[in-house]
């Protein structure tokens, strides 16, 4: 139950129930975690923004399923069992269903030092984004040469960046304002067609 007051996709008129219907997911379905920006619709449209840019821009180089990786581990260091549970479901979206595959990726997510089956680039970047989610004031410049070693661009390590404080922000709007998953399909995310960005 959330702690302020919501207006739902049904009770919604003028430019909420506009912005409902642009970041409605599959079957009309508005995530929770964007009916709570109802009271300040300018807020959902910036969410939505900046969720799409870092997960869901098409010039991003590096996968979906691995950003989602990252997006759930910064979520259980953040205790957002919300988010973690929503993209644990999109993991195993973007995996194609392949259950062993999730699984191994998944249990990974809960070790204090992921390892196989991520790569060792990959490790690299899950360790930037644990110490930057939590001692951000720790990192400095050799951090981002470790990633450099491991073989990443400076262009993915923004895309890490920008995934790891994404989560940050969506774990504390979620656990601040009591979001829960009442009545939600997890794993879906709005219709990536949708021209939503211009309103």
């Amino acid at each position: 139950m959330p702690y302020i007051k919501v207006i739902s996709p049904d009770q919604a008129t003028g430019r909420l129930d506009k912005m409902y219907q642009l970041v409605s997911g599959p079957g009309g379905q508005v995530d929770n975690v964007l009916q709570i920006h109802s009271l300040r619709p300018h807020t959902l449209h910036g969410h939505m923004a900046l969720y799409k840019a870092v997960l869901h821009h098409p010039r991003n180089r590096l996968p979906i399923w691995f950003l989602e990786c990252i997006g759930v581990l910064v979520s259980l260091l953040n205790d957002c069992a919300y988010c973690a549970d929503h993209h644990s479901a999109g993991l195993k979206r973007q995996l194609k269903g392949d259950e062993d595959r999730f699984q191994s990726y998944r249990s990974q997510l809960e070790e204090d030092l992921p390892g196989n089956p991520f790569t060792a680039l990959e490790q690299a970047a899950l360790g930037y984004a644990k110490k930057l989610t939590l001692t951000p004031g720790a990192i400095d410049q050799s951090d981002v040469g470790k990633l450099r070693s491991a073989g990443l661009k400076d262009g993915q390590i923004l895309e890490i960046n920008q995934v790891t404080a994404y989560f940050a922000y969506a774990n504390r709007t979620v656990t601040g304002l009591g979001v829960d998953t009442a009545g939600e399909m997890l794993g879906l995310s709005p219709d990536e067609s949708e021209d939503w960005h211009h309103t």
